[in-house]
């Protein structure tokens, strides 16, 4: 994979599919190019830091933008949506149907709690960004039609968000599968053992159905781009797969043994450090069928 600094701009990871990992959030652009023009692959994290991304995208000259495609509802990969709107004549900016739902309803609330945070710069471009929420929506899947090639988003299952879509650049052999995937320097740890981002929102238990079909979309050299980190391959999520299955085992099997949620984390040996599964373990008991949680009557 190539090696992709950060705050550099774009680096091409295929033929016309580019990735611009930036250090706020460590979180990725992505661009895909055809003869009729560019798709979008998220925004950023507010109108401030998507200005740059457009000063980028201007500088790679590639391409005017067509479409906009965001992977999820959270505010590091939608609050840029109005910056692309305003700067290339308003494309359609594309999500799931329960991603645009739910930064309708998500996106004051976090722009509150930014406005509350005097401590860091970015809070208050996070506050003061116009929201613009998706123009069209899909329930399992979108074509995008970028003249000499054709651009899939799919809607693979629920896993981080409810709302979770993939890119799919079939002739590139390249899939940006947002936040489903992570290798990232924001988590306590690094590449495989990357934790993923399990939080309010997250659907642990069905997590790992959720990428098992992603990988059956996925060929011995497709380059994975993920939401934040660097390009990754099959091996790398296969392996995160394989960790978020034992998470979501664990929690059914002490559901079923009738561990109290607030006992769970102690009661097991994790995948992943403990502090980072508070949410998983607390939406995997919220999520699990009542007839699951009953004891044995045997």
């Amino acid at each position: 994979m190539p090696d992709i600094a950060q705050d550099t701009g774009f680096v091409e990871v295929a033929d016309r599919c580019w990735v611009a990992r930036h250090e706020l959030f460590d979180v990725n652009v992505g661009l895909v190019g055809g003869d009729a023009g560019l798709l979008v692959v998220d925004t950023h994290a507010s109108e401030v830091a998507a200005r740059r991304v457009v000063e980028h995208v201007r500088r790679l000259g590639a391409g005017e933008v067509v479409a906009v495609v965001n992977t999820h509802q959270h505010f590091d990969h939608t609050f840029g949506n109005i910056t692309f709107s305003e700067a290339y004549g308003a494309p359609p900016v594309l999500a799931h149907e329960d991603a645009a739902a739910a930064l309708a309803e998500t996106g004051p609330q976090v722009q509150e709690v930014a406005a509350a945070d005097e401590d860091n710069d970015w809070a208050r471009d996070v506050a003061a960004a116009r929201l613009l929420l998706p123009t069209e929506t899909f329930s399992s899947a979108r074509a995008v039609d970028l003249g000499d090639r054709m651009v899939e988003l799919v809607h693979p299952g629920r896993g981080h968000t409810a709302g979770d879509a993939v890119v799919r650049v079939d002739d590139a052999d390249v899939l940006f599968t947002g936040d489903l995937v992570e290798e990232s320097a924001r988590s306590t740890s690094r590449g495989a053992n990357a934790v993923p981002g399990f939080g309010d929102d997250c659907f642990p238990m069905e997590w790992p159905a959720t990428l098992d079909l992603v990988i059956s979309l996925l060929g011995p050299s497709t380059v994975v781009v993920p939401g934040h980190g660097l390009p990754v391959g099959r091996e790398f999520v296969e392996e995160q797969r394989s960790a978020i299955g034992v998470v979501a085992e664990t929690i059914r099997d002490l559901v079923t043994r009738g561990i109290k949620v607030e006992d769970a984390l102690e009661a097991a040996e994790w995948p992943y450090p403990r502090e980072e599964l508070v949410r998983a373990v607390q939406r995997g008991y919220e999520h699990l069928p009542r007839s699951t949680r009953t004891l044995p009557l045997i």
